[in-house]
């Protein structure tokens, strides 16, 4: 348990050293002032949390230098097996389950279990790092927001059991990963990281 939560703090720590690392990516300029209330944007589809359960810390936010530097995910440390809803409906266009490997070394990459899933305005969202054979739907199903969908783990490239989310939208034939907005205790915002989100109601 000691080591677990040195571990972590280390972590936190480096997480939030290289969460403020440049990206070149011109995105990352303005998911921080979305981020940071410089900007606002009541538009856009605000998504669910993906868990009901308990609160939740981001280790790591859009576009930090750790393994995030070029990407708008986030990262959700969360324990084996805690239940993952839909953040948002749609229909399953791929996944896979099958995998009980991960660890941190980037040949477990091709080992993480995920699921992604297709919105009707073609944008599409994906949960990485599910635990073995956790994955309910099948390619093809449609689910609906708040629907269960699978379970965290710790396959693929992960240091610890964790969910990676992210959303992407396609802008002339290139997918490029967007902030998103959520409905939280607190209400609606983007997420930061090294900071506890909890599900309206808990």
């Amino acid at each position: 348990m000691i080591k677990s939560q040195a571990l972590f703090s280390f972590v936190s720590v480096l997480v939030l050293f290289v969460s403020c690392s440049l990206s070149k990516d011109p995105h990352r300029l303005i998911t921080k002032q979305l981020q940071q209330g410089k900007i606002k944007e009541d538009t856009s589809y605000v998504y669910a949390l993906p868990f009901k359960d308990g609160k939740h810390i981001i280790v790591q936010g859009y576009f930090s230098l750790f393994s995030h530097k070029n990407r708008a995910a986030l990262d959700f440390k969360m324990k084996k097996g805690t239940a993952i809803y839909a953040a948002r409906g749609g229909v399953v266009v791929r996944l896979k389950k099958d995998s009980n490997r991960g660890g941190w070394s980037k040949k477990n990459r091709p080992h993480g279990n995920f699921i992604i899933i297709q919105h009707n305005d073609g944008s599409r969202a994906g949960y990485w790092h599910l635990q073995y054979n956790s994955v309910l739907p099948n390619v093809g199903d449609t689910v609906q927001q708040g629907q269960l969908i699978a379970k965290s783990g710790r396959t693929g490239f992960a240091m610890f059991p964790h969910l990676h989310f992210l959303v992407w939208r396609s802008s002339g034939g290139n997918w490029q990963p967007i902030g998103t907005r959520f409905r939280t205790s607190k209400g609606i915002g983007y997420l930061r990281p090294l900071h506890f989100y909890k599900a309206p109601g808990e």
